[in-house]
């Protein structure tokens, strides 16, 4: 059984993983999907990978039956009846079709809604809280202060922490935040902001004002305890954020 159209007829441009590359998933066709799973040979004698794809789709087609309504609940057996297709094609067609379903079906865990400095430091409390080093670590946030994600930034000396400014917002970036909380801990457990802490606030509450990505406060946590700058200092009264 053979069919004309190989890939290796096809210029490069218009292979299905390349289109698939440049011009996204939806421009290719259910067969030339199907192609790129299969990866077939194309030697003489045997069906190219899209039209193999082709040719399995017809076979599912016979009845008058939609093919893809068929493939979301066919069988290894149902599938390796269709000549051409063995125990490893087969499988990676169902794999995929499995996937398919489990991305579909899937939902997104509720994000944890950050609206104080005690959810805040709930959420560092593990990254920060008991630390015998001092780290700075950031949480990513949405428009809506749902947690997207923390991350720590730096891990400094059992004294001291080094963070920069465009480090933490190139996290931010990154990930795709429009809103953030950065915080450090104090192995010491003495909360009292030093002026390092109140020189990098003062940075950061500028480089979000150019951004336009609200710093919505820092927070020094531990030995059990954590401390709000936006409660004890006038930062945010000197560099408001647009909320």
């Amino acid at each position: 059984m053979a069919y004309s159209l190989r890939i290796a007829d096809i210029p490069l441009s218009e292979r299905p993983r390349e289109r698939l590359i440049s011009q996204g998933p939806k421009s290719l066709s259910t067969a030339e999907l199907i192609a790129i799973l299969l990866r077939t040979g194309q030697g003489q004698g045997k069906l190219s990978a899209i039209g193999l794809g082709q040719f399995i789709l017809q076979k599912l087609s016979e009845n008058q039956r939609d093919p893809l309504e068929i493939l979301r609940d066919i069988t290894p057996q149902e599938l390796m009846d269709i000549p051409g297709l063995g125990p490893a094609k087969a499988t990676t067609i169902l794999a995929a079709i499995e996937l398919g379903k489990r991305t579909f079906y899937s939902r997104p865990p509720e994000r944890q809604l950050i609206e104080s400095p005690e959810a805040a430091a709930g959420a560092l409390a593990h990254e920060l809280m008991w630390q015998t080093q001092e780290r700075f670590a950031v949480l990513l946030l949405d428009v809506k202060n749902r947690l997207l994600g923390a991350k720590t930034i730096t891990i400094g000396t059992a004294t001291e922490t080094l963070a920069h400014p465009r480090e933490i917002f190139r996290e931010v970036l990154r990930q795709g935040a429009t809103r953030l909380i950065v915080a450090h801990n104090h192995p010491s457990g003495n909360l009292e902001p030093s002026q390092e802490d109140i020189d990098l606030t003062r940075h950061l509450l500028e480089g979000a004002q150019y951004l336009q990505i609200p710093l919505l406060d820092h927070l020094i946590l531990g030995q059990g305890n954590h401390e709000s700058l936006r409660k004890v200092t006038s930062l945010w009264e000197e560099l408001p954020q647009n909320e």
